[in-house]
């Protein structure tokens, strides 16, 4: 009921209600097809996608590096892949390119792939499991300075 002379209050939209990091990642990874070691393995190989590590130094130092893949720490990311950043790094060539996030374990390399979607990387996807499961399946790992 509008008091005379004032404009009637709309209600106030609901807030989202909060979700718990299970039901993010659940969402996000939804909207895409997330790929197993052997399969990166093979698409980096033939040079149609590009594998690109954030994890940190200390993690790289301690379990070593994945040939071939591209080093960004997560805190760069978007920076260094947005095909239209004054920061892009050589590899972001376009809004094509397959990439293959990588994290120590697979879960905040889904987060990363999200965000990357966010900035037209349609094809952007992150290991299962991540190095972890790259260094499990026998694939090719340099080692560490640790």
């Amino acid at each position: 009921m509008a008091v005379s002379g004032t404009e009637p209050v709309e209600p106030r939209p609901l807030e989202p209600r909060p979700v718990g990091i299970d039901e993010l990642l659940e969402r996000v990874r939804a909207d895409y097809r997330r790929v197993e070691a052997q399969e990166a393995y093979d698409a980096a190989r033939t040079g149609e996608t590009l594998l690109v590590d954030i994890r940190y130094a200390a993690l790289r130092e301690r379990d070593g590096v994945i040939p071939g893949a591209l080093v960004i720490e997560r805190n760069e990311l978007e920076w260094r892949l947005d095909p239209q950043g004054s920061h892009k790094a050589p590899e972001a060539t376009g809004h094509d390119i397959q990439v293959v996030v990588i994290c120590n374990e697979g879960y905040a390399s889904s987060l990363a792939a999200a965000s990357l979607h966010q900035l037209g990387l349609h094809r952007a996807t992150d290991l299962v499991g991540g190095f972890q499961a790259w260094k499990s399946a026998g694939l090719p790992v340099t080692p560490g300075q640790a």
